[in-house]
């Protein structure tokens, strides 16, 4: 069973989900935005290391709490650290009233079909046992769209919804996460595609099973407000997909019942060299901007 009050606080609560699951081969982009170039560490324990820094950087952050800030998107290794002596998850839940969520993809395979699937997750029912356990609420996992191919997009739905009651079977709250590459030159066109086979699948959802979408910013205003009305539907969340924080959240501010989820877009301003007083004001002002473009809307 998901926790009842992270439900509620994820269903209704005004806010948006941060995205601190960088892993693997996003890392080294992630750190050198920050200012640490992969010549200031040497292997992947110092790289880790030095990126779980700067994210309980941003998770002791005195703006960073579940006023304005919902959820958090952990990756695996994240939630296996600490925030002085305190495992990440019950951290963020019991000090700063933010639900915990898990990225459980393993990444995605060559593009085929104009579509790149997930990659296999063989041990995932062990991961999300260990993810319960630890106090984690839901999951996110991510495919990625790059053409308005039906076959593909068709396919990428279908694994990512099978995949996604595996994880409501383990009491857990999945995100589905079809991205539309935002330099798609058939953007628009795969949208429409994408919409209307996560409604198919949606309607065969047993009464009782409820997901998560996790979606690109659509090129036409409120064009997913169909499938957020959707019965087992709890909330639709938006990626930023590579846009800066200003355009995702002046593209969101256009879709009503859609909240960011962003990641890039969070961290843009972010840098390593700061003062805490620094980095804390240059926080809290993204936050507040993207907080505005989630709940204000015209």
């Amino acid at each position: 069973m998901v926790h009842a009050k992270m439900l509620e606080k994820i269903s209704s609560a005004p806010g948006f989900i941060a995205a601190l699951d960088q892993s693997g081969g996003s890392t080294p982009k992630a750190l050198s935005l920050y200012g640490i170039s992969d010549s200031d560490y040497q292997g992947d324990e110092e790289m880790f290391r030095l990126m779980h820094a700067m994210r309980v950087r941003i998770m002791k952050a005195p703006a960073f709490t579940g006023e304005k800030v919902i959820g958090a998107i952990l990756f695996e290794r994240t939630m296996d650290g600490d925030v002085d002596g305190q495992p990440v998850p019950s951290y963020l839940w019991e000090k700063r009233g933010v639900v915990p969520f898990l990225k459980v993809d393993k990444g995605l395979e060559a593009e085929q079909n104009g579509v790149q699937m997930m990659k296999a997750m063989p041990d995932l029912d062990a991961l999300l046992v260990r993810g319960r356990e630890k106090g984690i609420f839901g999951t996110k996992m991510r495919s990625v769209i790059a053409e308005a191919d039906k076959a593909g997009i068709a396919a990428v739905v279908k694994q990512q919804f099978e995949v996604g009651r595996q994880i409501i079977g383990q009491g857990l709250m999945p995100i589905i996460e079809p991205e539309v590459s935002i330099k798609s030159p058939t953007k628009e066109e795969a949208e429409a595609i994408l919409r209307d086979e996560i409604a198919q699948q949606l309607d065969k959802l047993p009464a009782g099973e409820n997901v998560m979408l996790k979606l690109t910013i659509p090129t036409v205003a409120d064009f997913y407000a169909p499938l957020i009305a959707h019965k087992s539907v709890i909330r639709v969340v938006a990626l930023s997909g590579g846009y800066t924080t200003a355009d995702a959240c002046e593209k969101l501010s256009h879709n009503r019942g859609m909240i960011a989820s962003f990641s890039r877009a969070l961290t843009e301003k972010l840098r390593v060299s700061m003062s805490d007083a620094e980095f804390n004001s240059s926080l809290a002002e993204t936050i507040d901007q993207i907080y505005a473009a989630s709940v204000n809307k015209g």
